[in-house]
């Protein structure tokens, strides 16, 4: 079928809307109309060239929408609702049967591949393939993704707050809930006040984490971290140092956990510098390939200070999809908060100006009834 879509014909160069040819899905796969899509720093990292991915390619990992076509094998039915994953775990591979399928290997592979499971795409243009983003490429009109890649969600849900749960939402209140495991009335920093770093907020005001300092160089972000529940703001200050002792200040000696959601590393090195004792900076944001972090060693072992890594919000998204949405629905997580701008697929463009600026928390594309 024919599917409009933005493509990223190079890095650096704006998408484009084009119309390209999808193919069915194939065994094991499912077709996709896609009701919204969220706009993440990972696919500005595909446009600015941070991630290197195989181009021409249709960006977008954060998407939710509804089943129209199932291919063989596939026990999911059409008219489903369904947030999508971006990392269908294998289930096979030695980091899955450790019980962490977010760590998959087999599906870190074939990503790299710009196809699907198999390594080849369903997107093509004049008989030439157009590559994927992370299995999905939800900045189009509809998608054929791996079944795997597909959680059910009720069909109250509004699409476009499901999307922020398929990559934002769960990276950020996974890192608080998951990675660090941060517990009632521990002190907690946020670096990064995007849709992730907002997310890790709301992720610590629900656990009951106090202080909450939220970090970021724009002041409507902050106080948009604020409204949700950080107890306090600090602006960054261009030093890691400074920042850092601002944090301290603000949080009464330290934190216990910084997450650190920008993937710049003076904001790696400020999030561990403001730790207390036995705590531990929490890096989320994804750093060039070539950055390297340097920290003060002697912190490590006579405090007790810690690393931590975390992919995905250390999540399950079969399990974690479905708890966030419950919650949201019970009025617990306000997600919808997280959505400051909504723009048609035809403008998809200006969301990436919009991150070029630093401003706001979350831009949703609006597919609803493939508006472009």
């Amino acid at each position: 079928m024919k599917v409009r879509a933005a493509v990223l014909e190079r890095v650096g160069a704006p998408l484009v809307l084009t119309e390209l040819d999808l193919a069915p899905p194939a065994g094991g796969e499912v077709l996709v109309r896609l009701g919204a899509s969220g706009v993440c720093h990972s696919d500005f990292n595909a446009v600015d060239g941070t991630a290197e991915t195989p181009c021409p390619a249709v960006l977008g990992h954060e998407g939710a929408g509804v089943i129209e076509a199932v291919g063989p094998g596939v026990a999911l039915a059409p008219g489903t609702h369904v947030v999508l994953s971006w990392l269908p775990a294998c289930g096979r591979c030695s980091e899955c049967v450790r019980d962490l399928p977010h760590l998959c290997r087999s599906a870190w592979a074939a990503m790299q591949t710009g196809g699907l499971l198999d390594g080849t795409p369903r997107l093509s243009r004049d008989g030439e393939p157009v590559f994927h983003y992370s299995f999905l490429s939800s900045f189009a009109e509809r998608a054929v993704v791996p079944a795997g890649c597909c959680v059910p969600i009720p069909a109250e849900v509004p699409f476009d707050v499901a999307a922020l749960v398929g990559c934002a939402v769960t990276t950020g209140t996974g890192a608080v809930w998951r990675t660090a495991g941060v517990r009632p009335g521990e002190r907690v920093g946020v670096f990064g006040c995007g849709g992730v770093g907002l997310s890790a907020v709301l992720g610590a005001v629900a656990v009951g984490a106090s202080p909450i300092v939220a970090v970021d160089p724009d002041e409507n972000r902050l106080e948009l971290a604020l409204s949700l529940g950080a107890t306090d703001a600090v602006g960054w200050t261009g030093d890691a140092e400074e920042t850092a002792e601002l944090v301290r200040s603000a949080s009464g000696g330290g934190v216990d956990y910084a997450f650190e959601a920008t993937g710049r590393t003076e904001a790696s090195l400020a999030a561990f510098l403001c730790t207390r004792p036995r705590g531990a900076a929490v890096l989320i944001g994804i750093p060039r390939d070539d950055a390297t972090l340097s920290l003060p060693a002697a912190q490590i072992p006579r405090g007790e200070r810690r690393v931590l890594g975390s992919l995905y919000g250390s999540a399950r998204p079969e399990r974690d999809f479905p708890a966030l949405l419950d919650l949201y629905l019970r009025g617990r997580l306000p997600l919808d908060r997280l959505i400051t701008t909504r723009l048609t697929l035809g403008s998809v463009e200006h969301a990436f100006d919009a991150l070029r600026a630093g401003g706001g928390a979350r831009v949703v594309i609006d597919l609803d009834g493939a508006r472009a």
